[in-house]
């Protein structure tokens, strides 16, 4: 496919974005300003509800995750040059339009570097904290499905990447307002902030597309 060379969209590109939020932002930017319409572009009949149920992993030219893009802009990218795919849904519905048909992206990869500002924090959400535990609990190592203050709220502890785990609803019960030395407890790993820019689309995602992990670090694992 044929690069389009277009002075305003490589700008557009090169405007560089905080967090995965901003970086939605910014890609959104690019694709209004650049054809076809979305209302060129249109799903099998049969699955006319795929633009709003599908995410497509945007990366970097570098391979580095940037943001989790909704299917729409994904193929208006392609279309215009903008990206390449680089996993596509092999059993997945086909977006036609006047002149071409496209397999549903999973992975896309830009064509063109956007440089991202380093931020040293990641921001803590609960989708992040899941991804960063293993959604195991961080005492008993069974299923997570709730987070834990390891000092408690009531007791002085932060809402911390250093002070949160993941845990089982069975032992957050269990602990209550107790600190883990009042129980003989310990912790299997020291809770950390993760590092790497990939956390910060973590945060914001629950569910993964399998094709995804590869390109997300262990901590999507």
């Amino acid at each position: 496919m044929a690069q389009r060379k277009n002075g305003r969209g490589h700008r557009h590109h090169r405007t560089a974005a905080g967090t995965s939020g901003s970086t939605s932002a910014t890609t959104s930017r690019a694709l209004h300003s650049v054809a076809p319409s979305v209302d060129t572009l249109t799903p099998a009949p049969q699955d006319g509800s795929v633009w709003g149920r599908r995410r497509v992993l945007l990366l970097n030219s570098t391979y580095e995750p940037l943001t989790a893009l909704p299917l729409r802009r994904a193929v208006i990218m392609l279309m215009c040059g903008k990206a390449d795919v680089v996993h596509d849904d092999p059993v997945g519905p086909v977006i036609h339009s006047a002149t071409r048909s496209i397999a549903v992206p999973t992975v896309i990869r830009l064509r063109t570097f956007v440089r991202v500002p380093y931020r040293a924090r990641i921001p803590m959400t609960r989708a992040a904290l899941m991804h960063r535990d293993r959604f195991r609990c961080a005492y008993c190592s069974a299923k997570a499905d709730t987070v834990d203050h390891v000092i408690p709220r009531s007791r002085g502890g932060a809402h911390s990447w250093e002070n949160c785990v993941a845990a089982c609803s069975a032992c957050n019960h269990r602990k209550a307002d107790r600190l883990l030395s009042e129980l003989g407890w310990s912790l299997h790993t020291t809770p950390l902030p993760p590092k790497g820019q990939h956390w910060r689309l973590l945060s914001s995602v629950k569910e993964l597309d399998p094709a995804w992990v590869r390109y997300l670090g262990e901590g999507a694992a």
